[in-house]
């Protein structure tokens, strides 16, 4: 399984954050800047509701704004994580439908982002192979490079928590 941590050649995105849908970005903590050097990601307030993955202090977002912290792994999760990841899902579909912004990051913005990302937009009808083939093209080819998670979406997050909890 390739994970940010096992994966040292995994380059940084060249952006802090990419639109998948409208009113839904994708990001992380660091980007390679115009100056090819790695930078810092700090959210002030241009999302309205903004979920990390990750919490690194100082990073934002500003006082006020809506911020669901959520950590997980960059590789197997348990049931309780699955059931976050899913209510975040939920959380971001409830803000698209009412108009808000959405930011939901991780350290590249690659793959724990993109697991939320993706079973969101299977909620909203697509199916886990569309919502990959998506993300990677508005966000980077090494989104969801993370295979398991993959898997995951495609074995269906509420079906893999289920499998998970009997085994724990």
């Amino acid at each position: 399984m390739r994970t940010r941590g096992k994966q040292p050649d995994v380059p940084a995105p060249e952006s802090p954050w990419s639109e998948i849908v409208p009113g839904l970005w994708m990001g992380g903590h660091q980007f390679r800047g115009g100056s090819g050097r790695l930078e810092s990601v700090v959210v002030r307030d241009e999302f309205d509701l903004v979920q990390s993955l990750l919490r690194l202090p100082g990073y934002g977002p500003d006082v006020g704004v809506e911020h669901h912290v959520w950590p997980i792994p960059d590789g197997p999760l348990d049931g309780t994580q699955l059931a976050g990841v899913i209510r975040l899902a939920r959380a971001v579909n409830e803000a698209l439908d009412a108009g808000r912004r959405v930011l939901v990051r991780c350290y590249h913005g690659y793959n724990r982002s993109g697991l939320v990302i993706a079973h969101a937009l299977v909620q909203r009808g697509d199916s886990a192979d569309q919502a990959v083939q998506l993300i990677r093209a508005r966000r980077s080819a090494w989104a969801l490079h993370n295979e398991l998670f993959v898997e995951y979406l495609r074995a269906g997050l509420a079906t893999v928590r289920l499998l998970e909890e009997l085994t724990e």
